[in-house]
């Protein structure tokens, strides 16, 4: 019996260190790890809340040879957009994303997309230029750039994240957004000390 009690206690420890409770981010070594609460598609994050991304890095779409990583964009509020140029609500949204990005790049804040199942890199290139969009993004067909979201659904396109300037996420968007949604939050972010 007294072998019994030590391992009893060890397994409930155990199991009470694997709930997650209501919360939307869960305790991952310091890196976020996506759960979504009730199936909510849109969650923000408190300060005290965020966690760290790991490192997001691929293949420029159109300046071949060359690598984009969210490191790159130090003490910037990054926004991630999942996109594809075969998506009909990322079509909607381009412009929006652009709107933002053009309202908000002179405070600081970096948009970065990455451009998942796209096969052949003319049609998302192409989507880019036709749409006007100004900022970049990376060429990732297989969504291998996420790979490190543990949890994040890499079929929710399109989809956005608000990383604030330490490159914690701050917000997530599982569905298409309008300027008037995204550019509050982004500039909340973008003002925080």
């Amino acid at each position: 019996m007294r072998r019994l009690l030590p391992a009893v206690l060890v397994a409930a420890l155990a199991l009470t260190g694997c709930a997650t409770g209501t919360d939307a981010v869960v305790a991952g070594g310091g890196e976020f790890q996506f759960v979504a609460p009730g199936g909510q598609s849109r969650i923000r994050y408190a300060p005290e809340q965020r966690q760290k991304v790991p490192e997001i890095s691929g293949d420029s779409l159109l300046e071949q040879g060359k690598t984009l990583k969210v490191a790159d964009f130090g003490g910037k509020v990054v926004v991630l957009n999942l996109w594809g140029s075969w998506c009909s609500p990322c079509r909607d949204e381009v412009d929006d994303l652009e709107r933002v990005y053009e309202q908000t790049k002179d405070s600081g804040v970096q948009f970065l997309g990455i451009d998942v199942r796209d096969e052949i890199r003319s049609a998302p290139a192409d989507f880019v230029r036709d749409h006007k969009q100004t900022y970049p993004s990376i060429y990732d067909p297989p969504g291998r750039s996420l790979l490190g979201l543990r949890g994040y659904p890499r079929n929710a396109v399109p989809s956005t994240l608000v990383l604030d300037r330490q490159h914690r996420v701050a917000a997530v968007f599982l569905s298409k957004l309008t300027d008037s949604e995204l550019l509050p939050v982004v500039q909340e972010i973008a003002a925080e000390k």
